[in-house]
């Protein structure tokens, strides 16, 4: 069964911004939360649904990548998303407690009740050519990360020693505070959630349990990729604090310039000067496509600048799809320049001989030029 949209669940329209997606997650949860919904078998499963929505449309990247691909980009190393049914004061936790100060919330509070946090996601910028565009490729890219500390497994703790119990929090990672009428938990200040201390420190890591290194990974450039295209590698961001599942890795591609080519979707444009004598009387000539192919291009004669020719199924290749986009070709007549002696007497006597059927709009132009100036004069 396919899933339902984000924001459908979370009852928001595409273009909410942050406040308003956090104030429908809020009412939505509030209402279908397991606990104000007793008698309801499918209130569980309603309410991890809209957590985990939440939990997409909450992070501008990811929020980016659902808009463009929807469920399909977080198919493939996705790794789930929290936010099961904890209990009902969960939510309002988070509401009273920026309301009084609590600052923390719950972001990421299920992951550091066990100690381990779920690592960043990072951007690559990505810069492609035309033609690699056209043919898809395969290329390595070498990121700078955080990676998990071999020596102490991404404890975080000397090798031989292991992480304690929390004294402050007894291993909640959360503490509780009376505040007027209402008993409020914030993150353990001593933990910082985690639920647990390292009392000795590995010191390759120095407690993170992750150190930082240069990682190479093989990114598929599908054909047709298009420019401002995000390509999302799961689980390959930033390794997890003490041993923490690592966040996502996202590719931003852009295109290059191409010398003779412009592109817009999967259609191509190239502009292509001829001379004045083949406008004129007609001609030829052969264009060069991307598909490593020469198309011929043949000129009518009397072409006008600007003219397009339009060469089907020669422009880029359309993703998913076994289709191609159209090349179209732009000619612009080039004046004449350098004239010998000869060439100039030449074009003087084909001016002088010369009548308003051989350059109509000019004669057309000028003519309606004429009647504008008289009636101004009037």
């Amino acid at each position: 069964m396919s899933k339902a949209d984000y924001y459908e669940l979370l009852g928001a329209s595409k273009n909410a911004d942050e406040r308003e997606l956090k104030s429908a997650f809020r009412k939505m949860a509030m209402k279908h939360h397991p606990d104000r919904n007793p008698d309801d078998a499918g209130a569980e499963a309603k309410f991890k649904e809209i957590n985990e929505a939440y939990e997409v449309l909450k992070d501008p990247q990811k929020r980016a990548a659902y808009d463009q691909y929807g469920h399909a980009a977080f198919e493939q190393g996705g790794g789930g998303f929290g936010g099961g049914a904890g209990g009902f004061s969960d939510i309002f936790e988070d509401i009273f407690g920026e309301m009084m100060g609590g600052g923390a919330g719950r972001r990421g509070g299920g992951a550091r009740s066990s100690g381990r946090e779920r690592g960043a996601d990072l951007r690559y910028n990505m810069e492609v050519s035309l033609e690699d565009a056209f043919n898809g490729k395969s290329a390595e890219i070498s990121v700078p990360t955080a990676v998990g500390c071999e020596t102490c497994s991404g404890s975080g703790a000397k090798p031989g020693s292991s992480p304690v119990t929390c004294n402050t929090c007894g291993g909640v990672g959360r503490v509780r505070a009376s505040q007027g009428f209402f008993s409020v938990e914030r993150t353990c200040p001593e933990c910082q959630g985690r639920g647990e201390v390292i009392s000795d420190p590995c010191s390759d890591c120095h407690g993170q349990g992750r150190v930082t290194k240069e990682r190479t990974l093989s990114v598929d450039i599908p054909a047709g990729i298009e420019d401002g295209v995000r390509i999302r590698l799961g689980g390959e961001g930033e390794a997890g604090a003490r041993g923490g599942p690592p966040g996502d890795l996202y590719i931003f591609l852009s295109i290059k310039s191409h010398e003779f080519f412009q592109r817009d979707g999967a259609d191509l444009f190239c502009k292509i000067p001829i001379s004045m004598a083949t406008a004129a009387l007609g001609g030829q000539f052969e264009v060069a496509c991307l598909d490593s192919t020469k198309s011929r291009v043949k000129v009518p004669e009397g072409t006008q600048t600007g003219k397009q020719f339009r060469l089907r199924g020669k422009g880029m290749p359309i993703m998913r799809s076994s289709d191609f986009g159209d090349l179209y070709i732009q000619v612009v007549t080039e004046t004449p320049q350098n004239l010998s002696k000869r060439q100039r007497e030449l074009l003087e006597e084909f001016e002088e001989i010369s009548s308003k059927e051989n350059n109509p709009e000019s004669e057309g132009f000028f003519k309606r030029m004429k009647s504008f100036l008289d009636s101004l004069a009037d």
